[in-house]
């Protein structure tokens, strides 16, 4: 179970992290939040849409690994086998919480039970959060530097969904998969761009989102889905192993 406490320079000025250890977070995830800054490089692999959060209902932009809960096809022999590794997974085991103590809005949290994350002498292949004089070092400088990315991320997130609900732009995925050993899936709780109606959107519309920056990411989750495909051939691909 994870524990996430705030990091104090002085509390943790011995610990370190594994970076390579840190992907085996998004071993059981099939759907991978995104954000917008993402999207370009993400999509060279894997279809991009959107879901919906179970609490909240609100939309969330994700990277799709696999065909259902549990599945993903780009971890294979205790590694990430993907081109591009996803921020959410980068940033691991980090993550930003509120503060409390401070005048600060975010505190930066550290699962202490995440089994990349030691404490004591660095060993090779790790990285320290702060050098012996208690700086922070380019790893940890790093870090701060993805969680501030995907906050800002998120809100950008929020941004597109509304325009595009504004625009009727999104529309539910139905997609019915066989796969070599004639076993099936349905794609279900998924949603894409609904390419009619943006092929006729007003060009004020289309201008708006250019001005946001979110018109190519949206045309980029339009020609993502193609990576569907490969995500069929993946699954074969384990199929042919069992």
């Amino acid at each position: 179970m994870a524990h996430l406490v705030a990091v104090d320079p002085q509390i943790h000025k011995e610990y370190y992290v594994y970076p390579e250890r840190t992907e085996s977070a998004g071993a059981e995830l099939h759907l991978i939040p995104v954000v917008p800054a993402e999207v370009a490089h993400v999509a060279c692999q894997m279809p991009v849409l959107l879901t919906k959060n179970e609490l909240t209902g609100q939309f969330v932009l994700a990277a799709m690994t696999g065909f259902e809960p549990k599945q993903n096809l780009f971890w294979q022999d205790g590694r990430w086998q993907g081109l591009y590794v996803p921020l959410q997974l980068q940033r691991q085991p980090f993550f930003l919480g509120k503060n409390e103590g401070s005048g600060a809005d975010y505190a930066v949290c550290l699962d202490i039970q995440n089994p990349a994350v030691g404490q004591g002498a660095v060993p090779e292949g790790a990285q320290a959060l702060f050098s012996s004089t208690g700086a922070e070092t380019e790893y940890y400088r790093h870090v701060k530097q993805l969680l501030a990315s995907i906050l800002q991320g998120e809100a950008q997130v929020q941004q597109l969904t509304e325009l595009l609900l504004s625009m009727a732009l999104i529309q539910p995925v139905s997609l019915d998969i066989t796969f070599a050993d004639q076993s099936s899936t349905r794609l279900q709780g998924l949603y894409s761009i609904d390419q009619q109606k943006l092929a006729t959107l007003d060009p004020a519309h289309l201008v708006l989102l250019h001005q946001q920056g979110l018109l190519a990411v949206v045309y980029t989750m339009l020609s993502s889905m193609s990576q569907i495909y490969g995500l069929i051939d993946r699954k074969n691909q384990q199929l042919a192993r069992l």
